[in-house]
């Protein structure tokens, strides 16, 4: 195999981010997309020019001429639409949160063992080079001991009718966009806290709309987040050491202009350091391939993907029993 051949299982909007990605690689071309019905399949496939479209998403995983399969559908059938594209012999880059329990990770990660089909989940922001340097900088003991980590995603959403307010359907602000600060804690903290906080407002659906957490680390370090559906869209990461602190101004969206990381020294001026530009989705599209193609490993590994989901779970437990949360 010299080509990945992709499939988009699903017609969601999020498609538009990751087919830009494919198509910049080498080593990939879309080739595929499938829909529940042939008509909207046709349709996408006319709009956004690719060769085939299927009726189903079992036609397409049945099919010889797709390779792997990006799934960006709702949350809850990524676990059983991952599982079942494994077991037809695609890879699959699902989009997060991965799944919405630690026993359907534990699934998903068993079939990909079974079958030796790569599964990896798609969050964007951790292959940009500024995460990467951003983590590089602190591991090289550049703000000290790290002590606190403190990050803010949020948008208003406009609008009722959203699969982001439907409880059933994995939805909530932290399922959605908590799960990016809670992810770069555990990144610069290197893995998950010993224990949790959470404290939520419900909206009319029955869904986290805000959602404030705190998490706790071995040795006194922390981290804090905050999420929302209900303010203006605002995203921040703060990384707090001993001997100064690191800023990443727009630190999940760096698509979208204003994206800096500035080093505050304990003595000094701030200094900003040099990110190189890339496209925000050309990372995890790259990753992906090269796992099918050369057998190197994901570099997001699913041990990291299941403490996402496990400090998650966590979290919405304190958040309704009012109490700490070990995990």
């Amino acid at each position: 195999m010299n080509k990945v051949r992709w499939g988009l299982l699903s017609t969601a909007n999020i498609n538009g981010m990751v087919i830009p990605a494919i198509r910049a690689s080498n080593r990939g071309e879309l080739v595929a997309v499938a829909s529940r019905s042939q008509e909207k399949s046709d349709i996408y496939a006319a709009e956004w020019e690719i060769p085939l479209s299927f009726g189903s998403y079992e036609a397409m995983l049945d099919s010889d001429e797709v390779d792997a399969v990006y799934i960006g559908l709702p949350n809850h059938l990524h676990a059983e639409w991952s599982i079942k594209a494994m077991e037809k012999g695609k890879h699959v880059l699902c989009e997060k949160p991965f799944a919405l329990t630690v026993a359907d990770v534990e699934r998903m990660r068993a079939v990909s063992e079974a079958t030796g089909m790569v599964l990896a989940e798609a969050f964007m922001y951790r292959h940009h080079p500024q995460t990467k340097i951003a983590g590089d900088f602190v591991r090289a003991g550049n703000i000290g001991e790290v002590t606190c980590v403190r990050g803010v995603f949020n948008f208003k959403m406009e609008g009722r009718e959203n699969v982001r307010l439907v409880p059933e359907w994995g939805g909530g602000a932290v399922w959605d966009i908590g799960c990016y600060p809670i992810s770069i804690s555990q990144y610069f903290l290197g893995g998950p806290p010993i224990w949790v906080f959470g404290d939520q407002w419900l909206g009319e659906s029955g869904v986290d709309e805000l959602f404030n957490g705190h998490m706790h680390y071995p040795d006194g370090r922390m981290a804090q987040f905050s999420c929302s559906f209900l303010t203006p869209f605002h995203t921040y990461v703060e990384v707090l050491g001993t001997n100064g602190r690191l800023v990443l101004t727009e630190p999940f969206r760096m698509d979208l202009g204003g994206a800096h990381l500035i080093h505050y020294p304990l003595d000094g001026e701030p200094v900003e350091i040099a990110v190189p530009e890339e496209y925000l989705y050309n990372g995890e599209v790259e990753d992906m391939q090269a796992a099918i193609l050369d057998g190197t490993a994901p570099y997001l590994t699913l041990e990291e993907t299941r403490n996402h989901i496990r400090t998650i779970l966590a979290l919405y437990e304190s958040a309704a029993d009012h109490r700490p949360i070990r995990l």
